[in-house]
């Protein structure tokens, strides 16, 4: 739900694309999108051919050292996408192959989880998806959000055979990703965010994406507070 392409109007839509749709509103300039992947999207902010990062980017002291992070604006948890009935706890992946992303946290923290499994790494998470549908792999790993979104776009059949673990590995805080050092700029992000939360649009962005009307319904637990 977070960044896709509509198969209608073959325009980039999504949770992401609605929240920086709004910054560059703010801002008084047209919004460009370029798609990126977990392993591309930092190269591309820190080379200037993109100015934000809003692609469901964990914050972590690793990163924060090459970019800067906004407010949190999305906070989830990492989760595992299994065939129905085959996973009950962690202990039943061990020693088995899981699907991710390239150059995404989930990838270091499945292998931290789970040392004895296999950890495949694909382009994208439909295609790990893919995988899991051809017994490739035994679960498909990352953000609960981004999980029920795989199983949100899946055909209703499809869907049903498969289930999002209640166990999770980590707490994902989402951030927008700025160079380092542009503090303006941040400044601003930050400052829209915190507008977004008290105007209620930020909640009207979850609930288009994620309310219980949406194909991929969770629970809001979160509010995007200065930090």
């Amino acid at each position: 739900p977070f960044g896709f392409i509509d198969e209608k109007t073959r325009e980039i839509v999504g949770y992401d694309v609605d929240f920086v749709s709004y910054i560059a509103k703010k801002l008084g300039v047209k919004l460009e999108l370029k798609p990126v992947t977990s392993a591309t999207r930092m190269p591309q902010l820190k080379e200037g051919n993109i100015d934000i990062i809003a692609a469901t980017m964990t914050k972590t002291a690793e990163r924060a050292k090459e970019i800067d992070f906004s407010y949190t604006y999305f906070f989830t948890g990492q989760k595992f996408l299994v065939k129905k009935g085959t996973v009950k706890s962690l202990k039943d992946l061990e020693g088995k192959k899981i699907g991710t992303a390239k150059g995404s946290t989930s990838e270091k923290n499945a292998t931290a989880a789970l040392p004895t499994a296999t950890i495949l790494s694909f382009d994208d998470y439909p295609q790990a998806f893919l995988a899991l549908q051809q017994g490739k792999v035994a679960a498909v790993t990352t953000d609960e959000a981004i999980l029920a979104g795989i199983l949100g776009k899946a055909n209703p059949k499809e869907r049903e055979k498969y289930e999002i673990t209640s166990f999770q590995i980590s707490d994902e805080p989402y951030g927008l990703g700025i160079r380092k050092g542009d503090k303006k700029f941040l400044d601003f992000v930050n400052a829209t965010l915190l507008e977004m939360e008290k105007n209620g649009e930020a909640k009207k962005i979850f609930d288009k994406w994620f309310g219980p009307n949406s194909k991929a319904p969770m629970k809001r637990t979160f509010t995007i507070k200065a930090e």
